[in-house]
């Protein structure tokens, strides 16, 4: 068993009866989702909501019920992988690039299990990958001006094939960016809120109730 797996273990053991679980998206989230639907076939009953597409495709494939965001007002537990965590447990989420509707479910969630190895530890937000900022593909220019002024720089993300642009589920576009390693994530979070044109960021400051940290095997908790 690889450390995901451990994590993902780990964060289903968190999960009580008839309770409404958000589903991330990426490897680990696929290793929770398995996880969810074999604790599900021992007698579990428990109802999901999925942050992406694959993860509603990848969490029906097993047996999971999945329901749409629209239904709900809050749910009890949202579990998701990060990119990069700092020692205040604010995260950079968003290399998937489904951002409206994960931080929309780790806000309605009563609990947010975030679960990743050893590796996503960073001193600072924005240490090994740009943020990533979705903006609304009409707006792009003028918010990146925007965000250029704040000491941001990058470019629109393109697509997989390299020949045209990165499309959010939500029909936006994505603008990763570089800050200065010296700026306060929470301040810039605050601002990024602000930008006209800004739909959503991949920074997560204060959305996390419980870090599961896996290293060769073992299983850290941080709250």
């Amino acid at each position: 068993m690889n450390d995901k797996q451990a994590v993902a273990l780990e964060a289903a053991s968190y999960v009580k009866d008839e309770m409404i679980v958000g589903l991330g998206t990426g490897s680990t989230a696929n290793y929770f989702i398995e996880a969810l639907a074999q604790r599900q076939q021992q007698g579990l009953r428990v109802t999901t909501v999925a942050s992406s597409t694959i993860s509603m495709i990848k969490a029906q494939s097993v047996g999971l019920t999945v329901l749409g965001l629209q239904q709900l007002s809050q749910i009890d537990l949202y579990v998701d992988g990060a990119d990069e965590i700092t020692p205040d447990n604010t995260l950079l989420k968003g290399r998937g690039y489904d951002l409206v509707m994960e931080k929309l479910l780790a806000k309605a969630a009563k609990q947010f299990i975030v679960v990743a190895d050893k590796s996503k530890l960073v001193p600072h937000i924005g240490q090994n990958y740009p943020i990533p900022i979705e903006v609304m593909p009409f707006a792009w220019q003028a918010a990146k001006r925007s965000i250029e002024a704040i000491g941001g720089t990058g470019e629109l993300r393109p697509n997989v094939a390299k020949d045209g642009l990165c499309m959010t589920s939500h029909g936006s576009l994505v603008l990763d960016m570089r800050f200065e390693a010296g700026l306060d994530a929470h301040s810039l979070n605050a601002t990024l809120n602000n930008i006209p044109g800004v739909v959503e960021h991949g920074i997560f400051a204060k959305l996390a109730t419980t870090i599961l940290i896996a290293d060769q095997g073992q299983i850290a908790t941080r709250v």
